[in-house]
């Protein structure tokens, strides 16, 4: 049997209901990490704890609203309660707005930005104590292709990944001598909740599926995997770095 590339590694993901999140949690139990796994949504958390240990995984669910530095700290006590340790920090956890500049209302922008800008800075601010413990530690922060091109709408969303994106740059270059490597990742057209119903309604009709090169959506598990190349050794090297997951969607 190959070695598990998480073995004994401590990992936590926010945002582990969704699709993205489940998919990571799944595929690093199955890596032999040790998990927390944090989310709001509490019932399919429970659901999720309860398939992760099913295959003799060792899982601590948390709720975790990212907004909140008081919950933050409360699930960062709970990683240092159970693991004394913490070695991977995957912030998956976002929400979208579709409106662009002008219909866009400033309550869906302040939430947006909370979540999805706010939560990941907070997350690093908490955990990093614990990372820079670890000594050897990954922290993966989940942008978009829409961090890195514009599209004419989602104009909260596309802020809050364009920031992420940088974030992940100058964390990368604060802590790359204190054993904390930071990088973002940016799906594409990706089949999960937040936006399967724009795909039942228009299928490989979407217009974003029309302009990527491979003409499909990406499945969940895809974006995974791009997580555990960089939560493993195996990307040692690899700080500061986007690694973009469209399939080829903004090669052109």
């Amino acid at each position: 049997m190959a070695p598990q590339r998480l073995d004994g590694k401590v990992a936590l993901i926010t945002g582990a209901t969704g699709g993205i999140g489940t998919a990571t949690a799944e595929l690093f139990a199955r890596e032999g990490a040790r998990l927390v796994i944090a989310d709001v949504a509490e019932g399919p958390l429970l659901d999720l704890a309860h398939r992760i240990e099913a295959h003799d995984a060792e899982v601590v669910r948390a709720r975790l609203d990212v907004s909140s530095a008081r919950e933050w700290d409360e699930v960062i006590a709970l990683v240092r309660d159970r693991f004394g340790t913490l070695d991977v920090l995957v912030n998956v956890a976002g929400i979208v707005d579709w409106p662009g500049i002008e219909d866009t209302r400033e309550e869906a922008w302040d939430r947006v930005i909370d979540v999805n800008q706010k939560g990941t800075w907070l997350g690093m601010k908490a955990a990093m104590p614990l990372l820079r413990a670890s000594g050897n530690a990954s922290v993966i922060n989940t942008s978009s292709v829409l961090g890195l091109v514009g599209s004419g709408a989602a104009a909260a969303y596309q802020a809050s990944k364009g920031a992420v994106r940088l974030l992940s740059k100058t964390a990368a270059v604060e802590y790359a001598r204190q054993g904390v490597r930071v990088n973002s990742v940016h799906p594409g057209v990706i089949a999960t909740p937040m936006i399967q119903e724009i795909l039942d309604d228009q299928g490989d009709q979407q217009p974003d599926i029309q302009r990527t090169p491979m003409r499909r959506a990406g499945r969940a598990d895809e974006i995974a995997t791009a997580m555990l190349f960089l939560a493993c050794d195996d990307s040692s090297f690899v700080t500061g770095s986007e690694l973009v997951v469209d399939g080829g969607l903004t090669a052109h």
